[in-house]
């Protein structure tokens, strides 16, 4: 586990400096990143990137990667796979605003194109939402693409929730999201 986590965070910091050829914030080809992290209780002797708030459905050690590639001119494609997750279970995950914490909270709210607090607008056109349900194994992966960029600083996380449609936070992986011009 220890290995994992330590993977992780150096792919983080390479990729979040645009080290590897990844690009970076402001690159001539766009922004491009892939992270990974185990994921580790609150308050765990190593902490991690990755928080489960509820062990039973985001098991400790349970593994996340996010990808994004955003283009010159902001078409956006965000991935994310999972594995040793609940299998058959059907998760809601979701882009947020802020980076992850010890209180589910943290992480704010969604991450929205068009900033707005009417629920009409709470889409997956204005947001970007990554559901998926776990395989036999425990694995699973979900894409969302966009025609639109993040906003510098306003996209710090992917929360998973419990399921579709449900507000409670089962975990939260803070995330290297950038930007391109």
């Amino acid at each position: 586990m220890v290995a994992g986590i330590c993977a992780g965070a150096v792919v983080t910091a390479l990729l979040a400096s645009g080290a590897a050829g990844t690009g970076g914030a402001g690159a001539p080809d766009g922004y491009s990143m892939r992270t990974d992290a185990r994921f580790a209780p609150v308050g765990a002797l190593l902490p991690s990137a990755a928080v489960t708030y509820d062990t039973k459905l985001v098991p400790a050690a349970a593994w996340i990667e996010v990808g994004q590639r955003t283009t010159v001119g902001g078409a956006t494609t965000v991935r994310l796979r999972v594995d040793g997750m609940v299998p058959g279970h059907a998760y809601a995950a979701h882009v947020h605003q802020k980076p992850c914490g010890a209180d589910p909270a943290a992480a704010g709210g969604h991450f929205q194109h068009k900033p707005s607090t009417d629920p009409a607008d709470v889409t997956a056109e204005n947001e970007v939402w990554l559901d998926f349900t776990a395989d036999e194994h425990g694995a699973a992966e979900a894409t969302a693409r966009h025609d639109w960029n993040f906003r510098e600083g306003e996209a710090s996380s992917v929360v998973i929730h419990d399921k579709p449609g449900s507000k409670v936070r089962v975990a939260c992986f803070t995330v290297p999201f950038g930007w391109a011009p």
